[in-house]
């Protein structure tokens, strides 16, 4: 299921080029459903939800960030969790202000997208960026490497990810799933992402790109509700 926010601002609105954290922070503290809210901010496993890059219609791109001339962004959150996004509409329409760097946004619009028509082959473009990293063996270490689309292991990881997710999802064990994953680079945009854990930032890799799925009609429907 896939959810898009529409947020506006009285004025203009500045936006840092890394506001991952921020949009995060919104849906953590929109979910009504305040167990659920906790056990997914404290989860080590996975968090079956997504959320894209912001949607500015009116932009003006600026030394360390992105203004909103008009004040209006929009984003959309995923997630095969049912409960997860019934509680997010809850949470916006009990309370239709956002704290977005502080500074108030009303919550304008929330909407249920219709899901596009799922085939066994389809051509996808990503609307957030993929981080993939793998451990390598450097100088005698192993350290965490930021892989590439140009590397196949990209795109093994990212199957293995899926196949992980959907077990872990459904609670079942089968491994053997028929999926395949694979890009033919016409498109790939390159993004730096920084993460902030336990107050130390650290730099990534991240491709927003197109990706070519074929196999098992479930797994790529939750994909696409997974991210």
């Amino acid at each position: 299921m896939r959810l898009k926010i529409s947020l506006k601002s009285e004025k203009s609105l500045f936006i840092p080029f890394n506001y991952n954290h921020i949009i995060s922070s919104i849906i953590y503290n929109k979910i009504g459903d305040l167990e659920l809210a906790s056990e997914l901010h404290s989860s080590k496993t996975f968090k079956f939800f997504t959320f894209s890059s912001l949607n500015i219609p009116r932009r003006r791109v600026v030394n360390d960030g992105i203004i909103s001339k008009n004040g209006s962004v929009n984003f959309q959150i995923s997630s095969p969790n049912e409960h997860l996004i019934k509680s997010l509409v809850e949470g916006h329409l009990d309370d239709l202000t956002v704290n977005f760097k502080n500074e108030e946004l009303f919550v304008e619009k929330i909407e249920l997208l219709a899901e596009p028509e799922f085939k066994k082959h389809i051509n996808v473009r990503t609307i957030s960026p993929i981080i993939v990293r793998t451990k390598r063996e450097i100088d005698g270490k192993l350290k965490v490497w930021d892989l590439t689309p140009a590397d196949q292991q990209f795109y093994n990881s990212l199957r293995m990810n899926l196949i992980k997710k959907y077990n872990h999802f459904h609670e079942i064990e089968e491994t053997d799933h028929e999926i395949d994953i694979s890009s033919n680079m016409r498109y790939v945009k390159r993004k730096r992402i920084a993460i902030e854990k336990d107050n130390v930032k650290t730099f990534h890799r991240a491709f927003i790109m197109d990706l070519e799925l074929m196999g098992d009609l479930n797994l790529i429907k939750f994909a696409y509700d997974v991210g």
